[in-house]
């Protein structure tokens, strides 16, 4: 739902005229087809197109800029990836609604829903967040409740370096999410995963050899704190 129009007056302003047109010929022929008719998209961006996700990030940045200015209360902290932002609020739930109402009235197409978190935890994108007693912030793999734990099946028609490529994939978002009492955990549950899609325990083995972060003190915690303040997501 990125203003088209909008975005090409942003981009106006920091390409030359001739980037620009290649801009707005992109962004502005849109076509498809369904049912025998031809039909184009007469705003927003295509899905699918790699040069959507680039826009929307360059519309968003404008944007959050302009709303947070202009807030009366702000976020403790905002972390933005692409639409989807992590916040964590500290003025209360009555000035959070209207902090939501304010990033709302920015652009009328551009509409925020909220997600705040439930039992000391949160999910963002693929990482849980959970807020421990004494402040702290711990985190790990999150998987959605539709998740059907299904990958790249051993017996399928593709390289075997895909098949090895999923696995070391997968692998490297644990060692990368899972904070370290939390990584075994997920070490096994890919396992386990992976063997109900054909794959054998060497074949795992093998492919997360040199994969495992350096061993780390299961001890540590993380550094950053949120003593009483309140976790949410914006989309």
């Amino acid at each position: 739902m990125v203003p088209v129009k909008e975005t090409l007056d942003l981009i106006s302003a920091h390409f030359r005229n001739d980037v620009t047109e290649l801009f707005r010929h992109c962004l502005t022929t849109t076509y498809f087809q369904w049912n025998k008719e031809f039909y184009e998209q007469v705003d927003g961006v295509a899905m699918g197109s790699p040069l959507s996700p680039v826009i929307a990030n360059f519309f968003m940045e404008k944007f959050e800029q302009q709303a947070l200015n202009t807030a009366q209360k702000k976020p403790k902290c905002w972390f933005r990836y692409v639409d989807d932002t992590f916040v964590i609020w500290s003025h209360g739930e009555k000035e959070l609604q209207i902090f939501l109402a304010h990033l709302n009235s920015i652009n009328n197409k551009i509409k925020f829903t909220m997600e705040t978190e439930k039992d000391g935890r949160l999910a963002f994108l693929d990482v849980q967040v959970e807020r421990r007693p004494n402040g702290k912030l711990g985190h790990k793999v999150y998987r959605k409740p539709t998740h059907t734990e299904r990958y790249l099946n051993k017996l399928s028609n593709h390289h075997p370096r895909q098949k090895m490529g999923v696995i070391k994939t997968l692998m490297t978002r644990a060692n990368r999410i899972s904070e370290p009492k939390y990584l075994r955990e997920e070490i096994n549950h890919l396992t386990n995963s992976l063997k109900n899609n054909g794959y054998t325990t060497s074949e795992i083995q093998k492919a997360m050899k040199n994969r495992r972060s350096k061993t780390r003190d299961t001890t540590e915690e993380p550094q950053g704190k949120v003593p009483q303040r309140e976790a949410l997501k914006l989309d």
